[in-house]
């Protein structure tokens, strides 16, 4: 388990693939760990070098102190991105983001265009709200924890089909969230709530690629198609019969769409 002080905090990272290959970035979603990517890193570690890590609060990551009304910032997660680039001696990298992730990626390729490579940006968009929305969700964990939490966000990450399939992941994952620090899972969702991306995501250089899963209710497809719309150039997917997290229904699909948009640039 290597963990690494970047950025000021101690991170916790998995770098794993072809030593000379191009680097490939992934950030997770809120309530995650890197681990929602292992499904697809089989499909994509032949041909780049894959980085994952845990968000600040999350996983394995040092949590920050917060206050009731200060959290986390999408500046402050996008410069712990750059800062593990930077201590991994990591010059330039593509960037795929999930949710929270890939607001992240959209505020790093706007702050360091020279880093970002190409960027792949899934269930994500410029803004996720209404601010409302992480309001409620923050007072109901700070009055009874992330179990309030933990299994109510399966039915949005996941679709049906999936949930009724495959009782053993919905529980490994409603423990995932669960596990959650307090702290992490309230600073990143006041940085969800008070992110609105859109205007500065037109200075977006970065050839990009929106993947939004059909069936996904917490980032819908409508909300995708505008975020590629404001980002010069972008190229907008969908993924049939995926919701929120795609790399864990369809990992293999999703693998495919990166690949297929990463061969394609200079």
């Amino acid at each position: 388990m290597p963990f690494i002080e970047a950025a000021g905090i101690t991170q916790h990272y998995d770098l794993s693939g072809p030593a000379d290959a191009p680097v490939l970035l992934f950030a997770n979603s809120i309530g995650t760990n890197f681990h929602i990517w292992d499904a697809v890193v089989p499909h994509l570690s032949q041909r780049y070098r894959i980085l994952r890590y845990d968000m600040r609060g999350h996983g394995l990551t040092q949590v920050t102190p917060i206050t009731e009304t200060s959290g986390y910032s999408m500046d402050v997660l996008a410069d712990d991105a750059a800062g593990l680039l930077d201590t991994l001696g990591i010059a330039r990298a593509h960037v795929c983001g999930l949710s929270i992730g890939g607001m992240m990626a959209q505020r790093l390729a706007v702050k360091t265009p020279d880093r970002v490579h190409g960027l792949i940006l899934c269930d994500t968009a410029g803004v996720i709200g209404p601010p409302s929305v992480w309001a409620d969700r923050i007072v109901s964990i700070r009055a009874r924890g992330m179990a309030a939490i933990s299994e109510g966000v399966m039915a949005r990450w996941f679709t049906q089909g999936f949930r009724d399939s495959r009782p053993d992941q919905i529980r490994g994952y409603t423990a995932m969230v669960a596990r959650t620090t307090e702290d992490g899972y309230v600073g990143c969702s006041m940085a969800i709530r008070d992110a609105d991306l859109r205007a500065a995501n037109a200075a977006i250089t970065a050839p990009t690629l929106v993947i939004c899963g059909t069936e996904d209710v917490a980032t819908p497809p409508d909300s995708a198609r505008e975020l590629a719309a404001g980002i010069p150039g972008a190229r907008f997917e969908l993924l049939p019969g995926a919701a929120h997290i795609p790399g864990v229904e369809k990992p293999a699909e999703l693998a495919a769409l990166i690949d297929c948009f990463l061969r394609d640039l200079p």
